[in-house]
């Protein structure tokens, strides 16, 4: 097992393998007792929890602008206790952020609802990695960050326009893999659609959009994996 990615850096990314390995992971079967006590005392605070399954990396290893990681289906209450314990030498995190821009350059965040796992954060409408983003056991990253775009703000992002590549950052909170995505609308106007979608939902994910216009347009509660991303894109606007 080994991590050898750039650090607290925004690095190119050609080319992501995650490939989703057999059985469990080592983390979850040597902390299976922990796992369980702590999940009780985070359903105990949090009812809406729900133990579904969620990705967890046991290596990942960056090289010629290319990403290649093992990875392991594990309960979401094992995530909870390395999220809770982390850093953990033999396991990190990796997930996905479609970073959806609109045609005035502004950038469509979202803010969470207080019975998700991050209540009140401030980050691009995203999710855990699960078992149904793979296909032939290798991830499809637009895959998954276009179910969790929709899901969460009722926009399709299947068939934008976006960036030839990825990039990503390796911070703090893990991995995040990311890709601008350019939607058909100013600031505005996309808002509007995400809150009337949000509105019609009984039970929606996120509070409601929050736009961004620039590093001195941050909002609170940002995630902290969340200002080296928006610095880039104001750094690297598109033509």
């Amino acid at each position: 097992m080994r991590f050898d990615i750039p650090r607290n850096q925004i690095f190119p990314i050609e080319d992501v393998t995650l490939t989703l390995e057999e059985g469990q992971h080592p983390y979850e079967l040597a902390e299976s007792k922990s796992i369980a006590a702590n999940w009780r005392a985070e359903t105990a605070a949090n009812p809406s929890l729900f133990d579904g399954e969620v990705i967890l990396l046991s290596e990942m290893v960056y090289s010629a602008r290319r990403v290649k990681a093992r990875c392991h289906a594990v309960r979401y209450s094992t995530f909870l206790h390395w999220r809770r314990n982390r850093p953990v030498p033999s396991i990190e995190h990796v997930f996905a952020h479609a970073v959806p821009v609109t045609t005035d350059n502004a950038l469509i965040a979202a803010r969470m609802l207080g019975h998700t796992a991050n209540p009140g954060w401030v980050y691009f409408a995203a999710g855990a990695l699960e078992p149904d983003d793979f296909r032939g056991g290798v991830a499809d990253i637009d895959f998954n960050m276009a179910r969790e775009v929709r899901e969460e703000t009722g926009l399709d992002i299947t068939h934008a326009r976006r960036d030839a590549h990825y990039h990503a950052f390796s911070g703090q909170t893990g991995t995040v893999i990311a890709r601008r995505f350019y939607l058909d609308g100013e600031a505005e106007e996309i808002a509007g659609r995400i809150r009337r979608f949000v509105n019609g939902q009984n039970d929606p994910e996120i509070e409601g959009p929050v736009i961004i216009r620039g590093m001195h347009d941050l909002p609170e509660g940002l995630a902290p994996h969340m200002p080296p991303l928006i610095e880039w894109h104001f750094s690297n606007l598109p033509r």
